[in-house]
C-alpha cells in the first residue's frame, strides 16, 4: 500500500470517500432526531447524554478512515472492498442509533466492530512499508484492543456502563497519539481540510432540514416562518464563518492537527445540535430558545478556538449575547441577527487589515 505524497497538487476527495460520507448521513440524522423528540418530550438529561455517546461513536468512526484514507488511499481492488466493507458498518451502527438512545448498544457495537476490523486490515496493509511499519503496527493493535474493550462493556448497564465508555472514549483518543508518537502518518493538509468541511456541510443539512419543516409548517402557522428563516440565516452564518479562511494553514504539523480534529467533535455535534433544537421549537413553540441559543454558542466559541483566524473578542461576545438572547423574547430571531452582524463584522475587519498591510 502505497504512501500518498502530503505536497501532492490537486488532492481532493474521491467517489468513494464521497459514498462514505454519504452513509453517514442517516446515522447522523437519526441521532438528531431522538435528541429533538427526547427534549420535546421533557427528557432532556437523558437525550443530551445519549446524543454525546451515540454522536461520538459515528465521529470517530468517521475520524479513523478519514485520515487512513488521506495518508494511505491506494484505490486498488483491496482498498476498495475493504473500504466497502467499512460502508456496511456505517449501516449497521446507523440501524442501531435509536437503540443505543435507548441504553442498548448491541447493534451500534457490532457495526463499528465491522468497521473496525476492516481498518485494521489495512493497517496492516500499511505495515508492508518500511517507513511506516512501527505506526501501522501500533495503530494496527491499538485499535483491536479498542474493539475487544467495547465488546466487554456490552455486559455492563448502568453508571458502570457509562463510566465505562468514557475509560473507551479515552483509549480510543490515546492509539493515534501513542500509535504516531515517534513517524506520523503523511497525512495531506489540504485533503483533511477539505474532508472536514464536507462533514460540516452534512451536520449543516440537519439545520437545513428542521428549516424545512419550519417553512412546511409556516402555512398553517404564521410564527413559524420567523423561525424558517432565522434557520437559514444561522445555516448561511456559520457556513460562512467556516469556509471564510482556509483551514490547511492551521494543520502544521500534528501536535495542531490532534486538537483541530479531536476538537471537531464539538463543531459536528453542536451544529448538528442546531437543527434538532429547530426541530424542538417547531414542534414546541412555547419551549424557551435554550434548544438552539446553546448548541449554537457552542458551536461559535469551538470555530472561534479552532478554526477561526484572526482570533478577536467578536466571537465570545456574539456568544455570550445569543446565550442571553434565551432568555428575552424571540430567541431564535435574535441568534440569527447576531450571527449575521458577526460575519459582517468580521468582513469589516478583515478588510480593514488587509488595507493596513497595503
Amino acid at each position: 500500500m502505497g504512501i500518498r505524497d502530503t505536497h501532492e497538487p490537486h488532492r481532493v476527495a474521491t467517489p468513494l470517500e464521497l459514498l462514505f460520507d454519504l452513509c453517514f448521513v442517516v446515522a447522523i440524522a437519526l441521532a438528531g432526531q431522538l435528541l429533538h423528540h427526547s427534549i420535546a418530550e421533557g427528557d432532556v438529561a437523558h437525550g443530551i447524554v445519549a446524543y454525546l455517546t451515540v454522536f461520538f461513536s459515528i465521529w470517530w468512526a468517521w475520524m479513523n478512515f478519514t485520515w487512513f484514507a488521506s495518508a494511505y488511499d491506494t484505490d486498488d481492488v483491496a482498498y476498495r472492498l475493504t473500504t466497502l466493507v467499512q460502508i456496511a458498518g456505517v449501516l449497521v451502527l446507523a440501524a442501531g442509533v435509536t437503540d443505543a438512545f435507548h441504553g442498548h448498544f448491541g447493534t451500534v457495537t457490532v457495526g463499528y466492530v465491522i468497521m473496525r476490523a476492516a481498518l485494521v486490515t489495512q493497517w496492516l496493509r500499511a505495515s508492508a512499508r518500511d517507513e511506516t511499519r512501527r505506526t501501522a503496527r501500533r495503530m494496527a493493535f491499538g485499535v483491536t484492543a479498542c474493539m475487544v474493550g467495547w465488546a466487554l462493556i456490552l455486559l455492563t448497564h448502568g453508571t458502570m456502563h457509562l463510566v465505562l465508555f468514557v475509560v473507551m472514549v479515552a483509549a480510543e483518543l490515546a492509539v493515534p497519539m501513542w500509535a504516531e508518537r515517534y513517524h506520523p502518518t503523511p497525512w495531506h493538509p489540504h485533503h483533511i481540510a477539505e474532508r472536514y468541511g464536507l462533514l460540516f456541510i452534512i451536520v449543516l443539512g440537519e439545520i437545513v432540514l428542521s428549516t424545512t419543516v419550519a417553512v412546511q409548517a409556516g402555512f398553517v402557522q404564521d410564527r413559524l416562518w420567523w423561525v424558517a428563516a432565522s434557520g437559514l440565516v444561522i445555516v448561511f452564518a456559520f457556513w460562512w464563518l467556516y469556509f471564510d479562511q482556509p483551514a490547511h494553514r492551521i494543520l502544521v504539523d500534528n501536535r495542531h492537527a490532534f486538537v483541530w480534529g479531536y476538537g471537531h467533535y464539538v463543531v459536528f455535534a453542536s451544529a448538528a445540535a442546531i437543527g434538532a433544537g429547530i426541530a424542538v421549537i417547531v414542534d414546541r413553540p412555547d419551549l424557551s430558545g435554550a434548544p438552539v441559543t446553546i448548541p449554537v454558542a457552542t458551536l461559535l466559541m469551538a470555530l472561534w478556538f479552532l478554526h477561526i483566524r484572526p482570533r478577536t473578542w467578536l466571537e465570545p461576545t456574539a456568544a455570550a449575547l445569543i446565550l442571553a438572547a434565551t432568555f428575552v423574547g424571540p430567541s431564535l430571531v435574535v441568534t440569527a441577527v447576531v450571527a449575521s452582524v458577526l460575519v459582517a463584522a468580521r468582513l469589516i475587519l478583515l478588510r480593514s487589515r488587509v488595507a493596513q498591510r497595503c
